[in-house]
């Protein structure tokens, strides 16, 4: 246990190698990891709840950590060495509690850094429990930490005021702070979260951040997944469709041939299709954003961007960390949709995660949709992302209001810039990737057998038909254009890719490209979005999807006939 942003998950992966279980807290959708660690010669159970202020909670996180710590054992306390004042409130809570304990001084590194000097030996004999310093990005300490014995507190139960009084008493006997100057990463850390040097900083770190990422997702479609697809699994799927013959079986296990051939983006087979989407497509992008995320997290960048944007996101019922669905969005929905859990309420859940699938569209979308529009330099590409942008800021402040529900403040510590070490990252990374091959995987299967059932028996094709009245009607949109909407469903990339050889004109490029990246969520989203908020709550979501991407594309519409 310990307070967020202490490197308290950095000591769990040491503790436990690789071998986690990521899980939510029943009835919640807080987040926690379990794993194993050999402890005092005996195989136990490790858990990383919650990062936690007081045991009096004020959020959900911290009511699910309380919890937690009611089928404890023993706890390992990690503290920030460099904030130890405000770190020791939740120590002498945890020992007035009465568990065994352990206290980590974590970031022992640093307190050198900053001029600060705190003399271990009287803090051991203050709180009366071991205390071990630690480094949890080098393994400093951690040896030490598995070898310790934890004790059984006897501190006396006191009010919050009796507490802060003990806190004072124990800073003034064991800790000394000297005069050192601001080092480069500190000057960058308070130019981050002023508004005008902090936008300049956000909107450079987005860009490398964003490049970082195609570069990385591009290239591991282009020069690993696609050739392992098309060279080595496509044989094997052609000798698979030769034994399973025509029929029911072929059309769910392969799909429909494109051209006599298998197109993976297209035949919508449970292992063509099925496999190539979250695998090629979406996977790639994943491990590129994840890898960025979490590169920006242990730097210590994404909690001032959180501060930056925070005024913002109240307007729309949320607050500064829905930034991360927003950001992750850009790369894949996917994970966007997942990384909504880091908010409190049900409403700002539902409300990141409609805003995202409506107004942010993935990395590859925003790819096909340069191809489309880019003929038309930025006037085309310009007025698509403008759109978006001004749905994204209408609808958010629309449904902001309409919901009920609280939209807390943000709780936020700042911690100092730090170099992120690699080995963590990785280790992080690893977590989370597996993470999403166990959660999201699954029902993109499931998405794509459904698809290809309603494809079967004519389903899609009767909604095609029905629909092209208000395609070609209200958007101005030629009839063809109707399959590239049903496909949209599968992948949206995929779609608007089929629109480039109809020749449309600049007006319907820009109209199709907003339409079709608001209207619906992929296959892949829509079924984490369902598993996510609910099936009901994601009904609702869809109807709002549903009515302003073409409420929107009637406007744009009729406003580009008379502008253009």
């Amino acid at each position: 246990m310990g307070n967020p942003n202490v490197g308290k998950s950095v000591i769990f992966s040491r503790l436990t190698g690789v071998n986690v279980i990521t899980s939510n807290y029943p009835g919640t959708t807080v987040g926690f990891k379990e794993g194993t660690v050999k402890f005092g010669g005996e195989k136990a159970g490790l858990i990383d709840v919650p990062g936690s202020y007081t045991l009096d909670p004020t959020s959900k996180a911290e009511e699910v950590a309380v919890e937690m710590l009611e089928k404890g054992d023993m706890v390992i306390n990690v503290v920030d060495s460099t904030n130890l004042e405000r770190n020791l409130h939740l120590t002498l809570e945890l020992l007035e509690y009465g568990l065994p304990t352990i206290v980590v001084l974590n970031l022992w590194d640093e307190t050198k850094h900053k001029g600060i000097t705190i003399d271990v030996d009287k803090l051991r004999e203050h709180l009366g429990v071991p205390v071990i310093p630690t480094v949890a990005v080098t393994g400093e300490g951690i040896k030490e930490l598995i070898g310790s014995t934890p004790v059984k507190p006897s501190q006396p139960k006191r009010t919050e005021d009796e507490r802060w009084t003990e806190i004072g008493r124990i800073i003034g006997e064991v800790q000394t702070v000297t005069h050192h100057h601001h080092t480069a990463l500190e000057l960058l850390g308070d130019a981050s979260i002023k508004p005008l040097s902090g936008a300049i900083i956000a909107i450079g770190v987005m860009a490398i951040a964003f490049e970082f990422i195609r570069l990385i997702g591009e290239g591991l479609i282009g020069f690993v997944f696609d050739p392992i697809f098309e060279i080595y699994y496509k044989p094997i799927m052609e000798g698979l469709g030769g034994v399973l013959g025509d029929g029911l079986l072929f059309d769910v296990v392969i799909g429909t041939l494109i051209e006599g051939e298998i197109d993976f983006t297209q035949s919508m087979g449970l292992l063509t299709t099925g496999l190539y989407v979250p695998f090629a497509m979406v996977l790639p992008y994943v491990f590129a954003f994840y890898l960025g995320l979490g590169l920006l997290e242990d730097s210590g960048y994404l909690p001032r961007l959180a501060v930056l944007v925070d005024t913002i996101m109240h307007r729309i019922g949320l607050h500064g960390l829905s930034i991360v669905p927003m950001f992750l969005g850009l790369g894949c929905n996917v994970p966007g949709a997942l990384s909504t859990r880091v908010l409190e309420t049900k409403k700002q859940r539902f409300i990141a995660s409609t805003l995202m699938a409506v107004a942010i569209p993935c990395i590859a979308q925003i790819a096909m949709i340069a191809g489309l529009v880019g003929e038309y330099g930025v006037i085309g590409f310009g007025v698509v992302f403008l759109t978006l942008f001004l749905v994204w800021l209408i609808l958010g402040l629309i449904l902001s209001r309409v919901m009920k529900g609280e939209s807390p403040e943000i709780f936020l510590e700042i911690p100092p810039y730090r170099i992120p070490a690699l080995v963590a990252t990785f280790k992080k990374l690893w977590m989370r990737i597996r993470s999403f091959l166990s959660d999201a995987v699954p029902f993109m299967l499931l998405g794509v057998l459904i698809i290809n059932g309603l494809y079967s028996f004519g389903i899609i094709q009767f909604i095609g038909e029905l629909t092209e009245p208000l395609i070609t009607g209200l958007l101005g949109l030629p009839s063809e254009a109707v399959g590239a909407l049903v496909v949209g469903f599968l992948r949206k990339d995929v779609a608007i890719g089929m629109l480039i050889p109809l020749n449309l004109n600049m007006n319907q490029a820009i109209v199709a490209s907003v339409v079709l990246a608001m209207y619906f969520p992929c296959v892949a989203t829509f079924v984490v979005m369902v598993r996510e908020l609910g099936v009901l709550d994601m009904l609702k979501s869809s109807v709002i999807m549903i009515s302003s991407a073409f409420l929107v594309g009637g406007l744009l519409n009729l406003i580009l006939g008379v502008v253009l």
